[in-house]
């Protein structure tokens, strides 16, 4: 368990480090970059902002990654019993059986 942990750890700062030194390497400037959809203009981004953006879009798609794997989860595994919504309206352990 500690090992995970500490794994976990290193691999965020790991993460973090690389993100630092590469949004440092971009913030020189350079073209700007049109961004269009559907032939509609929203946007002129320099590299700093897109890689941002990607950045961004990333993490919103692991945090939905994360949502669908628990509701997945929750749905086969399905609701507890013994929980609050019991008549006891006690919570038991796992070490407690009702």
């Amino acid at each position: 368990m500690t090992g995970m942990l500490f794994l976990g750890l290193l691999l965020l700062a790991a993460t973090v480090a690389f993100t630092a030194l590469a949004i440092a390497g971009n913030l020189s400037g350079g073209p700007g970059y049109t961004v269009s959809v559907l032939d509609h203009h929203i946007a002129t981004l320099g590299p700093l902002a897109i890689f941002c953006a990607g950045l961004a879009l990333a993490l919103i798609f692991c945090l939905a990654l994360a949502v669908m794997t628990g509701g997945a989860l929750h749905h086969r595994h399905g609701p507890r019993a013994g929980g609050a919504g019991t008549a006891s309206g006690r919570f038991t352990g796992p070490a407690t059986r009702a």
